[in-house]
């Protein structure tokens, strides 16, 4: 049999419809950006493996890193014990981060990275007053993951749907503009002394449909939170390690938040890993001889040797030179090829920022996840090797950033020649 008929015996894939699904691509290796199916055929990763891989696929220093820590330490329980390489990590990649941030608590993924963030927010309020705080102000479209707490945060959807009833309340609010920052910031106002945190996507909402707002709104409603002694939570899970063109979104930030959740490009694509730091603050609120007020918290496999190892290596090659003048070139090409496309008659709306580029297609109906034209979309670049995944009619570029100008203006063509076609 095929490894596609294999799978189709014994697999139950993500955010899939398994009944009438497309037929899922078997790929036996990587390089660089390249994905290589069982019959050699090639595609170009543009859409960076759902947005986890960074620096390319099978990169050899990477590679040689995880081998050498396997060779050394594969695991040890982080309770009662530490190692090097999440020491190390963690004293490399707090000073990378806005403001002053002190600790890092290790998880599994971005969803459990959001997890902890709550759960630190909420707790502190136990912690540290009489009357907790339980509300939690977050975006309308957000999307923060799929465990119980990251749904809840995240906005009622189809990913939600047949759990909402099981969903605690969260305070939704749009995304700030010129129009509405005013009333927002009287909405937290008015609830200030109910909230326990604000958890946001600094500038680009990912899985919610690639929007976008501006930092000086965001600023705003951080400052107003600032004001109420509310915590605020930056979920970097997506737009963190380079992709809108700062190593953090939150670097174009005047203010600073209290907690970071990070994963995805964490360890360049290579294997889970999960991050949420804090500030003293928050982290000094845990501090105390009742053990009622520790952090009840954590996995299995927090802080694996393996996973940080990868990490370190990825860091390596994020910080030279050479990976930023890569992110600068993907967001000149994006912003050439973008003001190019821009009033054309079947796109209602070009984006970017960033390495992120995004076009959302008129359609008959609304914008919408379960859009028909995804299939359509996926379908046509699929069959001329480039992997694109539509989010409905919203269709998007979000590449390593190792890809070459040859394969973005090869990618490029292809959409000039979709919206003509499709």
């Amino acid at each position: 049999m095929s490894l596609v008929n294999r799978d189709a015996q014994v697999i139950w894939h993500p955010y899939t419809q398994m009944k009438n699904h497309l037929p899922h691509v078997p790929i036996v290796r990587g390089e660089g950006v390249y994905l290589f199916d069982e019959k050699g055929k090639k595609y170009i990763d543009a859409v960076s493996s759902w947005w986890v891989n960074i620096h390319g696929h099978a990169h050899p220093h990477i590679a040689a890193k995880v081998a050498e820590q396997l060779n050394t330490l594969e695991h040890v329980i982080f309770a009662g014990f530490t190692h090097e390489p999440a020491v190390r990590l963690a004293e490399r990649l707090l000073p990378l981060l806005p403001g002053v941030q002190e600790k890092v608590f290790y998880s599994d993924n971005g969803s459990t990275a959001v997890e902890v963030a709550l759960k630190m927010c909420l707790q502190y309020w136990v912690n540290t007053t009489k009357q907790p705080r339980t509300k939690i102000i977050a975006f309308k479209d957000a999307y923060h993951g799929d465990t119980f707490g990251a749904m809840s945060v995240s906005g009622r959807s189809i990913f939600t749907e047949p759990f909402n009833p099981l969903l605690f309340d969260v305070e939704f609010v749009d995304l700030p503009n010129a129009q509405n920052i005013e009333q927002l910031k009287s909405k937290i106002n008015y609830l200030s002394n109910e909230v326990a945190c604000f958890i946001f996507e600094p500038m680009v909402l990912g899985a919610g449909g690639m929007l976008m707002y501006e930092a000086i709104y965001l600023d705003q409603l951080i400052e107003t939170c600032q004001k109420h002694g509310i915590l605020t939570i930056a979920d970097e899970v997506m737009t963190g390690f380079g992709r809108t063109g700062k190593y953090f979104s939150t670097e174009a930030l005047q203010t600073e938040p209290d907690i970071f959740c990070l994963s995805k490009g964490l360890t360049g694509g290579t294997m889970p890993l999960g991050v949420t730091t804090c500030n003293s603050k928050i982290f000094n609120a845990f501090l105390s001889d009742d053990k009622l007020k520790t952090l009840y918290h954590g996995h299995s496999f927090t802080a694996n040797p393996v996973a940080c190892a990868a990490a370190l290596a990825s860091l390596d090659i994020l910080l030279q030179p050479e990976t930023l003048q890569n992110i600068k070139r993907i967001e000149s090409r994006h912003q050439i090829f973008s003001e190019s496309i821009i009033g054309h008659p079947k796109l209602k709306n070009v984006r970017q920022n960033g390495t992120i580029l995004v076009m959302e297609w008129q359609t008959e109906g609304d914008t919408s996840y379960l859009n028909g034209l995804r299939d359509r979309l996926y379908l046509y670049f699929l069959e001329r090797g480039i992997i694109l995944r539509p989010l409905g009619n919203i269709l998007y570029i979000l590449p390593p950033y190792v890809i070459s100008d040859e394969d973005l203006a090869y990618i490029y063509q292809n959409i000039l020649t979709a919206l003509e076609e499709i």
